[in-house]
């Protein structure tokens, strides 16, 4: 039962910053809708919200352990997407550079955490609980 609440507890802190996301987006949707026009992306609302579903939800599920798997691969994929349309230090210098690439290499190692959560949820079987 203890052992149950702490790897909660870890994948709410894998989850973090994809639930704080998804609510401020939710909170100022027209900020969120901003960040997509920054960015190029077009539709900038639907898109919006469809980032914002793909955040709490797929956290939730990784927490809750409904379809962890699933919830899990979308955030990496997602995590990685972003990473190349956020983090474009191969187009920058200087400064500029270090610090997108250092977000984009922590991304990366985000990726590979989703996925590791996915593999191993996955492992055990395919019902959509654990």
């Amino acid at each position: 039962m203890r052992s149950q609440w702490i790897e909660r507890f870890f994948l709410l802190l894998l989850c973090a910053a994809y639930l704080q996301g998804g609510i401020n987006k939710l909170m100022d949707f027209n900020s969120a809708i901003g960040e997509m026009q920054h960015f190029g992306l077009s539709p900038a609302a639907p898109l919006a919200a469809l980032v914002i579903a793909l955040e709490l939800g797929a956290s939730v599920a990784i927490i809750a352990g409904v379809y962890r798997w699933l919830g899990a691969g979308f955030l990496g994929v997602f995590t990685l997407m972003a990473s190349f349309v956020a983090n474009r230090f191969w187009e920058m210098g200087g400064q500029e550079r270090f610090m997108a690439a250092n977000s984009f290499f922590e991304h990366v190692g985000l990726t590979g955490a989703f996925l590791l959560v996915a593999w191993l949820d996955f492992k055990k079987g395919s019902n959509g609980t654990r």
